[in-house]
């Protein structure tokens, strides 16, 4: 089902990016520098412009993850110290004979 899912939603952004660098071939000119005093002279780029759509907006789409991933941090930090904590739990348990105890009350 997830596969389904996954390949109606991409067909259809698939084609919609296709007709955008079909209909968008002519050539652009990125001017790279900010303040070119009345004469762009400075550096430049020149691109088709759907390649220059689709580079801006991989590099929001990196720039997005990476925020997410940062913000995560202190969840997957806490995530790790819990795994941590019930491996320590579990070894002590063990340790003191107490698991197949328990294990075995909770398979009655």
């Amino acid at each position: 089902m997830a596969r389904f899912l996954k390949w109606l939603i991409l067909l259809p952004v698939a084609a919609v990016v296709l007709a955008l660098a079909v209909a968008n071939r002519h050539s652009v000119t990125i001017y790279l520098d900010p303040f070119p005093g009345g004469v762009p002279d400075g550096p430049q780029v020149a691109a088709p412009f759907y390649l220059v759509l689709l580079l801006t907006l991989m590099l929001g789409v990196l720039i997005g993850g990476v925020a997410a991933w940062m913000r995560q941090g202190a969840r997957r930090r806490e995530a790790r110290r819990t795994r941590a904590d019930l491996r320590r739990a579990h070894a002590e348990l063990a340790r003191n004979d107490l698991l197949p105890a328990l294990e075995h009350r909770k398979g009655a």
